[in-house]
């Protein structure tokens, strides 16, 4: 195992991005909420993937969090920003400010809306890949681009293109997962980001997660990945039932919508959202409120 895939395992926590008042990106919370991950022993930090709402964000302000996010780090944790969208020179554009700021590696979304072929998914991964000097690590999430990348496309990309080092597996289908790694091997790096999923990813070889709960309780996410990989198996267990209820609400109303509500409320951001995306409905609010009270999450609104 190289160092560089040693090192990017555990809990990568995917920030939110927090915006002012006025709507701008807020550059001073972004570098405290880093600082916190750090603090709490998150294993990496992440930024502009579907927590930061990368689509609502601009270009230039996708890179502005590149850039922010590389320096707040500094060097304390990995770091894998998003840099994946539906235009493939826009994708290598932002992958190639990732390799400049000096991240560990890129984190690419399966082109969403077009719904390519298999054929389509691995020639888009061969040229990001081959454009940049960064590891690449593959983002399947099917309920937001519309086609998933089969096991067999995972396995090819994996074989022959040298910077394709992993993949964020997203769909719900725990087999696709099985299925994936069978392919691959132990040494692909394979990341749950579904929350309900972090701990059985750990049972079939998984390298860890990208979990939205991780900017709530990060300190808990990180400790289920080390009870594991110092074999306290029941311990983390327990926080995996423990953060079931949890991991279920974070997800109500499309991520990001719930963690920055209980963020917000807890005075760690503000409340703001882009569009299309809306405040959590009054239904939601209770709903959220009941799986996070026992976390003592649910504090006075910013």
């Amino acid at each position: 195992m190289s160092d560089l895939t040693s090192r990017l395992r555990g809990s990568i926590a995917p920030l939110v991005t927090p915006f002012q008042e006025d709507g701008t990106i807020d550059a001073r919370t972004v570098r405290e909420l880093i600082d916190h991950q750090v603090q709490a022993g998150s294993h990496g930090i992440s930024v502009t993937g579907t927590t930061g709402e990368p689509g609502a964000l601009t270009f230039d302000e996708r890179l502005q969090m590149i850039d922010l996010g590389s320096d707040a780090v500094a060097g304390r944790l990995p770091f894998v920003p998003g840099t994946g969208t539906h235009q493939l020179p826009e994708t290598i554009a932002l992958t190639r400010r990732a390799a400049e700021s000096g991240a560990d590696a890129a984190l690419v979304i399966v082109p969403y809306y077009a719904r390519p072929t298999q054929d389509g998914l691995y020639a888009w991964y061969s040229e990001v890949a081959e454009a940049v000097d960064i590891p690449i690590i593959m983002y399947n999430i099917p309920s937001r681009t519309g086609v998933e990348l089969a096991p067999k496309t995972v396995g090819r990309l994996w074989r022959d293109v040298p910077n394709i080092i992993g993949m964020k597996e997203a769909s719900p289908d725990f087999a696709h997962a099985n299925f994936v790694l069978r392919e691959t091997g132990p040494d692909f790096l394979l990341y749950s980001g579904l929350e309900a999923l972090c701990f059985p990813m750990l049972a079939i070889g998984g390298a860890g997660f990208i979990s939205v709960t991780a900017n709530l309780v990060p300190r808990e996410i990180a400790r289920m990945y080390e009870a594991v990989t110092e074999g306290r198996w029941e311990e983390a267990r327990e926080l995996h039932f423990r953060l079931l209820d949890l991991n279920d609400v974070v997800l109500t109303e499309t991520n990001p919508t719930a963690v920055k509500w209980l963020m917000s409320r807890a005075g760690l951001i503000g409340p703001g959202l882009r569009a299309p995306l809306v405040p959590l409905s009054e239904d939601g609010q209770r709903r959220v409120r009941a799986a996070a009270s026992s976390w003592g999450l649910v504090g006075e609104a910013r």
